[in-house]
Formats: C-alpha cells, structure tokens, sequence
C-alpha cells in the first residue's frame, strides 16, 4: 500500500511546545518496520501548489502565509510561530494527502501519515492547521476530472470546523464529523452530518454512535450509487483515545480498532476508495498516540492486501476461462 510521509521536512519546535511533532516520524518508522508499503511505496509527497490551495483558501490568507506576514494573533490561533519550515511542511502534508487520494483512486487504499489538518478555515489557520488538507485534495481531484464527488468522514475528536466551512454549502462533497461536544473548537461550524458525543462518552456510546452516523453519512452522500460519492477520505484521529490530554472520552484503543472496521469496511461494502490521513492525538505517553494511528495504518493496509490478492485471482480465473474457450 502507498504511504506518504513529510516528517523529513522538520519544524523546530519549543522543547515545552504541547504539539507531539514526534510522532510522525515515530510512526513512519513503525510502518517501515511492520513492511506495509513495498519497495518504492514510501513515498515522499510533492508540495500543493498555490493555485491547488486557493481552491479552499482566501488568497490573502495564503499570500500572509507565504510571506510571514500573519498577525500575532493569528499565529497564536495556529499554534506554531512561522517559519519557511512550517509553509514547506504544512505543504508537503497537503500533498499527502492527495498523493494519497490519488493511489487509493487505482489501488482501492492509501494513507498520509500526516494530514487531517481539518481546523483550518478559508480564511485563517487554527488549532495546529494551516492548510486544509481534505478540500485542496478533492478539489484538484475533481479539477482534473478524477472524481465528481466525495465524502468525508471524520473521526477526530474535536470538530472538522475548517472543513465545514470551506465546504458549506458544497453539494458534491458530503461532510461527516463525529466529536466532542464540549470540546475544542468551541465555536462549531455546521457539517453536513455532525455527531456530538457527551465528555467522558465510552466504547459503546462512541461506536454505536459511529455506527448509526456512518450509515446517515453513506445515504447522504449516496455512496456506492450512480452519481455519488466516488472517494471516501477517513481523519482516523487518536484523540479520542481514553489516555488524550485533549479528548476528554473514554474509549479504548480496541474500540478505535473497531472504529477503523467500521469505517473501512463500510466503504468497502459500497465500493469507495478511501484515503487515511492521520488527524490528532494528543496522548500524554506518545507512544499511546503512535499506537491507534498504526493499528489504522495496518488496518487500511491489510483490506488493501486482500483487494490486492482478489484481483489477482479474478485475472486467473479470467485466464483460465479464456484458454478453455480458446
């Protein structure tokens, strides 16, 4: 399975800063030992274009980026003080994730294992996210005339505000966001489908919860029927996780398996391609955090392997088909 990685392109940050930049290069470095992508599918993404971002984003926005010329405050609402560093990377994340949407359209499954920076509005950056990287993604898949629509499914724990509002009002691309009601952002913007799950909600509330999302979201956005949605984008966040510092849930990361079935599985059942971008996860033990995204990882990898093996038996079966009518 492809993976797309950019923990290469490094942000310096403060030794006490609460961002866990660590564990992405942790995780890649668990994904390579586990041998999920084969030779050449590590893969390195290209940067989005400014033309790639401003499909989702203002252009002064973007011009302030680009330039370092954010206010404090807006830099503050980021959380990461400016850099060259943090442009490159936050592009290179981007393009993860639609190098990512990209081979999971020819080979069923791919992950950025980075990505789901799903707080970034139109017009300003918030919550660790600068660009948002699920509407750049289907916006340069449906300009290059790869997909009509799509639909997101977000399972981080805080809401996909940026992504809400970047796409209100968009009918091609059906929003999903399941979180914490109380939590961050506190402001919430409206998805297409959001499920609220109360402080402290555990493994049953929160799946049953998914569960009975995930089936609103596939009828919303009529997935797997003429005409609907034609890729799935999966923000398999861990901060839902019963040991995050910012998720205020109690659900185990069996439960978070679960989750990733569900997910995975659903799409499977109606013939999605699904792209798996990483989100947060915040746990005070990094390892926890590098844990639930590696058990997606492996998930989305394993289901992408069966796809693999079935084609390759239908193509036997085809041949030998074709040499007894021959």
């Amino acid at each position: 399975m492809k993976v797309f990685y950019s923990d290469t392109f490094v942000l310096e940050l403060p030794e006490d800063h609460r961002f866990p930049m660590r564990k992405y290069s942790m995780l890649r470095e668990r994904v390579e030992a586990a041998g999920i992508a084969g030779p050449g599918e590590m893969m390195i993404p290209e940067p989005v274009t400014d033309a790639q971002i401003l499909r989702a984003h203002e252009a002064g926005y973007l011009e302030r980026v680009v330039t370092g010329t954010t206010t404090r405050k807006e830099q503050r609402r980021i959380g990461f003080p400016w850099s060259p560093e943090m442009v490159e990377r936050s592009r290179r994340a981007s393009g993860g994730t639609l190098g990512a949407c990209r081979a999971a359209l020819s080979e069923g499954y791919a992950a950025n294992i980075a990505g789901g920076t799903h707080h970034a509005l139109s017009y300003r950056g918030e919550g660790f996210c600068i660009f948002n990287d699920a509407p750049i993604s289907i916006r340069a898949l449906q300009d290059e005339g790869l997909v009509g629509r799509a639909v997101i499914l977000d399972t981080d724990v805080h809401q996909g505000n940026g992504t809400a509002e970047i796409l209100a009002g968009d009918g091609s691309v059906f929003t999903f966001s399941m979180h914490g009601a109380k939590n961050f952002p506190f402001r919430k913007e409206k998805s297409d489908l959001d499920v609220e799950l109360s402080d402290g909600a555990d493994d049953a509330e929160f799946l049953s919860s998914l569960e009975d999302g995930l089936e609103k979201a596939f009828a919303g956005s009529r997935s797997g029927e003429p005409g609907g949605a034609e890729i799935a984008l999966f923000l398999a966040g861990a901060d839902p996780f019963e040991g995050d510092r910012l998720g205020r849930l109690n659900v185990t990361k069996p439960a978070l398996a679960e989750r990733d079935r569900l997910v995975l599985e659903g799409c499977r059942e109606r013939g999605l391609p699904v792209a798996v971008v990483m989100a947060g996860g915040y746990a005070d033990e990094i390892h926890h955090t590098v844990d639930v995204h590696f058990q997606t990882v492996r998930r989305a990898a394993a289901m992408h392997a069966e796809r693999k093996g079935q084609h390759k038996q239908d193509r036997q079966t085809e041949r030998k088909r074709d040499t007894v009518h021959g």
